[in-house]
């Protein structure tokens, strides 16, 4: 019975450090995104978490498994000490030993695999902390770029309104000295064409005449001027 059981166990034990074994192995490509395909002995793996848990779940399975390994083979032994005949004490301890070796394989292998395991998660975890990092250190600069790039943006636009406004100002200076140039010359006109109609009563109606479209061509023209300087302030402005 207790050599029965000792199989059982040892069957339990292969098939669990089988599937402990690729779930241990799958785990880096988990950790990718990728998914792999196992017997009907394993569950897929969908993301790192779950191939966490499965761990410690398996895992615990794995040692208390040893642990009843562990206890028929102090049990056989006790029955193998107890035995008198020696020709079956030495069968029995042949049998023993041979039980006593695959359950000392089977928990080295387990340490082995579980160490791997924990080795490739600690990597994995690290390599993830530093993508994190290097992710948050790109966003970040990503801001900081876009932030100057509208701050030269905007001083460039700032600097095109100075010189638009500056332009303007020039204009409308020389505008001005224009018309006051204009307006000189008008007068001396106007003061002679006075002069012609007090001699002359009959040019006086023409230049009265005269005056009126000049004052309504003074007015369109200066109109014209005052909207389009607006329209440049507008725009300058913009």
């Amino acid at each position: 019975d207790l050599r029965k059981q000792a199989r059982q166990l040892e069957n339990e034990l292969d098939l669990k450090l089988v599937s402990f074994s690729k779930l241990c192995t799958s785990y880096g490509g988990a950790r990718d995104g990728r998914r792999d395909r196992y017997s009907s002995d394993t569950t897929p793996l969908l993301n790192g978490s779950s191939q966490d848990r499965m761990f410690e779940t398996m895992a615990v399975e794995i040692e208390q498994l040893l642990g009843k390994l562990t206890g028929i083979n102090d049990k056989m032994a006790e029955y193998t000490n107890s035995a008198g005949v020696p020709s079956l004490n030495a069968a029995l301890m042949h049998t023993l030993q041979r039980h006593r070796d695959i359950l000392q394989d089977y928990t080295h292998e387990f340490h082995k695999t579980k160490a791997n395991f924990l080795a490739v998660r600690e990597r994995e975890n690290l390599l993830g902390s530093v993508r994190k990092d290097i992710e948050s250190y790109k966003s970040g600069s990503g801001v900081n770029n876009r932030r100057t790039e509208l701050f030269l943006k905007e001083h460039e636009h700032l600097r095109n309104s100075d010189r638009l406004i500056e332009e303007t100002i020039s204009i409308a200076m020389a505008t001005k000295e224009n018309m006051t140039s204009q307006r000189g010359m008008l007068k001396s006109i106007q003061s002679k064409m006075n002069t012609l109609a007090n001699r002359f009563p009959a040019v006086n109606s023409l230049i009265q005449r005269i005056n009126l479209r000049k004052r309504r061509d003074s007015l369109i023209l200066g109109g014209v001027i005052g909207t389009c300087t607006i329209l440049l302030l507008l725009y300058a402005f913009h």
